[in-house]
């Protein structure tokens, strides 16, 4: 089932990569709830947010699994993406954790959040003795 659920979370970023935002959608439970920094949101709004939306290049790291239930399973893993949303660049690093589940023969996310990584604090440079 971790391979499942991790090969079905790689497709739907791939499909962010690739711009096919119809098979992104497909992927998605109608009742999908995303949590990212900006709020809880419904499918249909993120399907609205995506559309200017376009993964360069990501990596899954780190990725972890439970096994929920005989037909479900969340993972956690360290997602570093660079991509263009809405005509600008960007790069970020976040951790994931999304919960699929099999309905009617089909993997869909029911479930996914994203958390911006905290950047370690600069290490303070001690100013030059005056000895």
């Amino acid at each position: 089932m971790q391979e499942k659920i991790t090969a079905k979370e790689r497709e739907g970023l791939g499909s962010l990569k690739t711009g096919d935002i119809g098979h992104f959608g497909e992927l998605n439970a109608e009742d999908a709830v995303f949590v990212d920094p900006h709020g809880i949101a419904s499918k249909a709004e993120v399907m609205k947010n995506v559309t200017g939306f376009r993964l360069t290049n990501f990596m899954m790291e780190d990725v972890k699994f439970l096994q929920v239930s005989d037909k479900a399973g969340l993972i956690a893993y360290k997602l570093t993406e660079k991509g263009v949303t809405h005509g600008k660049e960007f790069t970020a690093t976040v951790y994931v954790s999304s919960i699929w589940a099999e309905r009617g023969g089909k993997w869909l996310c029911e479930f996914s959040q994203e958390t911006a990584a905290r950047v370690p604090p600069a290490v303070p440079v001690a100013p030059p003795s005056s000895n």
